[in-house]
This record gives C-alpha cells, structure tokens and sequence, in this order.
C-alpha cells in the first residue's frame, strides 16, 4: 500500500475544506483522508447510510486539536494570559514581569528560569519571534478606582502617569519593531471612558497607525467565574498577514454562571473571620456612606450569590467580598477561594502538573494583590480559540504553513533599542 494518499481532481471548494480540517485536527491529508474512510465504512456496517462529512462536525470542540504558536507574556503577573494560550496550543517565548512577588509565583506554577523585569530594560533583540503579543498592561491609571485614588492624591493618571500610563507606548514599539500577527490585550472597561475618551482614541489610532485591525469589546467574566468582572479585551490583526477583514468574533459567553458555592471551602481557617472591631468599623462606615447618599460598602454574600469584583487591595480589609457565616461575624475569602474565583483552580492547575492546585508561594497579603491584579484565563482561552481560528483559516487560504516568516518590519521608534 502506497504510503501517501495522491488525490486529484478534487472541486476547490472541498479542498479549501479538507486542508483546514487537517490543519484544526493536526493530522496529516493521509490521517484525515482515512479518518474520512473508516468513518464511512462504519456507518455501513452499522447499516446507516455512508457519510464523510455528518460524522466530523458532530465531533465535540474539545477534540479538535490546535495550531501551534508562540506568543509573549508582557505585564504578566502571575500568568492569566500563559495559561489561557497555553490551552489553545501556544508556547510562551518570552515574559516580563517587574514584581518579584508575581515572578516567584509565575516561576513556581510554570516553572521558568528567567522571568525578564522591567521591559523598558529590555533591548529588542532580547524578544524572540512571536505569533501573538499578549499584555494584560497596567491598568490603574485608567481605572475607576485608580483615576479617583490619584486625583485625591494630587497624581496624574492616564497616558500622564509616569511610572504605568506609559507603557502602552512600550507595546507599540514592540509591535513596531517585531510585527507579531496578532495584538491580544486587556484592560479595566473604564479604558474607554477614561478621560472622556480621548485615551481611547490615542490607543485605537496608535494600533491603527501600525496597521492593525483593531477589535475591542467588554467582557464580564461571571459566565466562566462567580464574580462580576468587566474588562476590555482588544484584539489586533496585522493587515499586512490578514488583510483588511481578518475573519475575527468575539465567542459569546457560554449559557449560565457558576455561584461561590463552587469555590467556597467547607472548613476555612478562623483567622479568616473578622475581628469585632473590624466588623463594627465596616458597618459604620456603610451607614455613613448610605446616610449621604453614596453606594459605597461592603459586600455580603453567600454561597447561592455571584461576587463583586475582586480588587488588588481585597488584603486590607476584604470588605467588597464578605462571607455570610452562621452565628459569627462574616469573614474574607481564604487566598485559595481568590485563586478559584478567579479561575485558577485545580482543572487549570492540572494542565501544568499541580494536581493539588496551583501553590500559593507567597504571603496572604502578596496573594490577594496578584489575584486581584490578574485576568481570568478561561477567559482568555475563549477568545484564543477564536484568534486560533483566524490563524487556521489564513493558513488554509494563503497556504503558507507559517505566521511568522516572511513579514515586513516597521523601523522602531521612541528610542527602542
């Protein structure tokens, strides 16, 4: 038997159809083709009528496998984005986190040797190829909270801040001077209004400018965790790989939402519930706010409930996620329900070899700060399978088997090196 299938005179419209099978199967042409066959000769001897086609679009999502990619990890805290690719078929080649606390937590669940700091440290030769850029950049100088704390502090925000506003300008030069196909970031959903939306147009038109095709939509990520969580996810296709009309859709959410019934431990540690004077403080401070007319407080939930958003200062005194007990003050999530709240539970732990979950290597305080900080990597896997799918269908068309070979670069600016 011949060792290779030779197939000829086939209409071009089932061929585009069978190359971008293989390719989202991972199979050779002579894997699918005698997939396609034994499929075929099974429903005969099952009685059935014969099919190619019926029986491999009923195959569930979950069994079709990926495209392989490399992608970069900016801003990458403790790994949101790694693990979301990851589940997609990427390989990360490079990351840049500036806070120690998060590199000892990232190198602890992917176990990485070098974590790169500060990325303005950083010289361009030093960033390898990539298929995506994925940043999750700061996002305090946009957000509500952060705007709010600054402007009472007498502080810039926005593109202003010296330390954080300016490293969306980082990711452009990047981009500049790599052309990776596909832009993958996020940010709080205040990004947009920040400023009475003239940060967006900065950001919209900086992408523009480098010849991308911009995507953005706010996303609350309650359908995949038991919290209310709205960002905005942006995504960037290269026209000069894509074209003008890349075939991008946001996914949408999946039906329902998991409740912190799905995340709370049955036997928490005491020293979880709060003290009396905490408890009292919390109250007063609720009954101030209510009396002046302002929302602000505390939040009481239990385990039928979906919870507000988990925020970097949740350490301080828990008071926006607070767990109803029985006959005792309420008490803070353990670190090990934040982690599951926001997704970092045992089915993604598993997937990188910690059977038991993800282990919490840092302090209680450093914990909530990156939990609070980070994005929800179900999430991010949902739409990396829909940038996945553009990735195959341009593969299928353009017949290149590459993203990254082959594109012209744009001369960096602003100093990068």
């Amino acid at each position: 038997m011949p060792n290779d299938i030779l197939i000829r005179d086939v209409p071009d419209n089932l061929r585009k159809w069978l190359e971008e099978e293989k390719y989202r199967r991972r199979m050779s042409l002579k894997e699918f083709m005698l997939h396609l066959l034994k499929e075929a000769s099974q429903s005969a001897t099952d009685n059935r009528v014969p099919t190619l086609f019926n029986s491999i679009e009923t195959l569930p999502y979950a069994a079709a496998p990926f495209i392989p990619f490399r992608f970069i990890d900016l801003f990458a805290g403790i790994g949101g984005f790694r693990i979301g690719l990851t589940k997609v078929g990427g390989r990360c080649v490079f990351t840049s986190e500036w806070d120690r606390n998060s590199q000892k937590t990232y190198q602890a669940w992917f176990g990485d040797r070098q974590i790169h700091g500060d990325i303005n440290a950083v010289k361009m030769k030093e960033i390898p190829d990539h298929d995506i850029l994925a940043a999750g950049f700061p996002c305090q100088p946009f957000s509500i909270a952060g705007v709010s704390k600054k402007n009472s502090l007498g502080q810039a925000h926005g593109f202003n801040c010296q330390r954080q506003g300016n490293l969306f300008f980082k990711i452009c030069d990047i981009a500049r001077a790599k052309r990776p196909p596909v832009l993958f970031l996020e940010n709080v959903k205040n990004l947009k209004s920040h400023d009475n939306g003239k940060t967006w147009m900065v950001i919209q038109s900086e992408l523009e400018g480098l010849r991308y095709k911009v995507f953005s939509r706010i996303i609350d990520a309650v359908h995949w965790v038991p919290q209310h969580r709205e960002r905005i996810l942006i995504v960037c296709f290269d026209r000069t790989v894509f074209g003008d009309s890349p075939p991008f859709e946001f996914p949408e959410p999946p039906a329902g939402h998991p409740t912190l019934a799905d995340i709370l431990e049955p036997n928490p540690n005491p020293k979880y519930t709060l003290t009396d004077h905490l408890w009292n403080y919390l109250q007063e401070y609720a009954k101030r706010h209510r009396e002046q007319g302002n929302g602000f407080g505390y939040g009481l939930v239990g385990p039928e409930d979906i919870a507000r958003t988990l925020s970097a200062r949740y350490y301080k005194d828990g008071s926006e996620i607070l767990i109803r007990q029985c006959g005792r003050n309420p008490r803070r999530l353990t670190p090990r329900e934040a982690a599951k709240l926001m997704g970092y539970g045992e089915k993604n732990a598993r997937t990188f070899g910690h059977p038991d979950g993800f282990p919490i290597v840092v302090s209680d305080t450093q914990a909530y700060r990156q939990f609070g900080n980070s994005v929800v990597p179900d999430m991010v896997e949902a739409v990396g399978r829909r940038i996945v799918g553009v990735f195959s269908h341009h593969i299928a068309v353009a017949g290149t088997g590459c993203l990254v070979k082959g594109r012209t670069r744009i001369q960096p600016t602003r100093g990068a090196a």
